[in-house]
């Protein structure tokens, strides 16, 4: 799920940079005074971008693909504890404990 959060947010600031690239030409006789002064800037902001959109991910994924899962699990753990769910004989609990 982290990979997942990670690729997306990888796209979303790579639109953003892109968008921004577009939107900010006006810049470009600037460039190097730009990156003298405001590189460390400039990739501090990237980066605390990056992780809040990782995040935002992580947390969107984890609020609409795991929804109920402890509900999900606990009535799994039901059905095998009443022994009607078929397990292969190497996934006993009594071989596990």
């Amino acid at each position: 799920m982290i990979t997942n959060a990670l690729l997306c947010a990888a796209v979303a600031d790579l639109a953003v940079l892109f968008f921004l690239a577009d939107r900010l030409r006006f810049l470009t006789p600037y460039r190097l005074l730009i990156v003298e002064h405001y590189v460390p800037a400039i990739l501090a902001s990237v980066a605390v971008l990056s992780i809040n959109v990782t995040a935002a991910f992580f947390a969107l994924g984890r609020r609409f693909f795991l929804k109920d899962t402890g509900r999900k699990l606990a009535h799994f753990d039901r059905e095998l504890n009443a022994g009607r769910t078929p397990m292969p004989p190497h996934l006993h609990r009594k071989e596990l404990d």
